[in-house]
């Protein structure tokens, strides 16, 4: 492998596997860098507690990378209608035939795309580094990377895909701005007493976003995935609680909520909590570019996240692929490209979940007038339920 050709992927979560199997599919030479941790095959009716919506775009990123085909389609469930609900009679309905598709997203655990990820970089044979990024050092052709090994990797591109935390990112000096909402996300996964449709519900309440996902039924019954956001004190004090509290204390939220939409809920795991926050990079530096949470996060009340950050990887690879023969992986020219790619839908998308989290966060009696009023006139409109679904299939 010539150095000036070569491209390490620091990072071995969603993002970073697929962006090795990106790379190598596009006939760079890739090289991962991180800890291999296998998800676990859980049994028929269990499922690992954080799950994704993934978009048209998403699934066909995933399914060019081979590791779609890969996952179990008992444990994918396609979503072909949403209804949103506001904080008083506001509601808005959107189904996958308002726009001529089968299915609008799909609901698939993270546990499983990882899985299927690993399998599909087994399969291309990408070198992997078990180990850990300790330091980084800029040099004229490229970088060089010491583990915690002392293991010294050269190359001539770093792909930061090292999650939120990034040190990749804070190695490189690559600037970066954090807002805390105060708010943290919960979930977990639910029993429904009622069958969900393949539908997904959302319920703003003024102070908090109520979200249920479809999931596959189970011997028990219909379930769905909770994703609920709230304010932080709330959920510690709901998170601290024993189980018999978190399910009275889940029951009551929930029928005050929902108005029993989906019939009695209970809780079928116990509720994890996240911190959410808004974050945007500049996504390069020489040498270096961030994909995923690394170069940016939205509030997940559009469940857009892991779709954006998938959007990196195709961009980049794609510029990468397209680059002049003459022009280095890291080139500043290179990367400039890519960051340009990135900016309308990384701004756009931080646009729209910040905007709804302000507008149904306002308590005064006008904006909840017109937040729901609008959300009336949008439902009326169906070259406006077009515009969003395509916006959300990243048409």
């Amino acid at each position: 492998m010539k150095n000036q050709d070569s491209i390490l992927v620091c990072g071995t979560g969603i993002a970073g596997l697929a962006c090795a199997l990106g790379l190598a599919r596009a006939g760079l030479p890739a090289t991962l860098l991180g800890a291999r941790q296998v998800p676990d095959q859980l049994a028929a009716d269990d499922y690992h507690p954080r799950v994704y919506a993934i978009s048209p775009a998403s699934r066909d990123l995933l399914d060019r990378l081979g590791a779609w085909r890969l996952m179990d389609a008992r444990r994918v469930t396609a979503v072909q209608a949403m209804e949103i609900q506001g904080d008083a009679d506001g509601r808005l309905g959107l189904s996958a035939w308002q726009d001529a598709r089968d299915t609008l997203t799909w609901i698939v655990e993270a546990g499983e795309i990882e899985r299927a990820l690993h399998q599909a970089v087994q399969v291309m044979g990408i070198v992997w580094h078990e180990d850990r990024f300790e330091r980084l050092e800029n040099r004229v052709a490229g970088v060089r990377v010491t583990t915690s090994q002392g293991q010294v990797l050269e190359a001539a591109l770093l792909v930061g895909a090292d999650g939120a935390r990034s040190p990749v990112r804070q190695a490189s000096g690559i600037e970066y701005h954090y807002t805390p909402y105060g708010d943290m996300g919960v979930v977990a996964h639910l029993d429904l007493g009622l069958p969900h449709q393949n539908r997904a519900c959302q319920w703003f309440t003024g102070d908090s976003v109520f979200a249920l996902l479809p999931l596959p039924d189970t011997a028990d019954g219909p379930q769905a995935s909770l994703v609920w956001s709230m304010p932080e004190g709330r959920a510690r004090e709901w998170l601290a609680l024993d189980a018999q509290a978190q399910q009275q204390f889940f029951a009551a939220h929930a029928r005050a909520i929902t108005e029993d939409r989906l019939g009695a809920l209970r809780l079928r795991t116990r509720p994890q909590g996240f911190a959410l926050t808004l974050e945007r990079s500049a996504m390069v530096a020489p040498g270096i570019a961030l994909v995923g949470d690394a170069a940016h996060r939205v509030h997940p009340l559009a469940g857009q996240g892991l779709n954006l950050g998938l959007g990196d990887v195709r961009d980049l690879v794609d510029v990468l692929r397209t680059r002049e023969s003459y022009r280095a992986p890291g080139d500043p020219r290179v990367l400039a490209r890519y960051r340009r790619r990135r900016a309308e839908p990384v701004w756009a998308m931080g646009l729209v979940t910040d905007g709804l989290h302000r507008l149904f966060g306002a308590s005064n009696a006008p904006t909840a007038w017109a937040r729901n009023q609008g959300m009336r006139l949008v439902d009326g409109l169906p070259f406006l339920k077009r515009r969003l679904i395509r916006a959300a299939a990243g048409d």
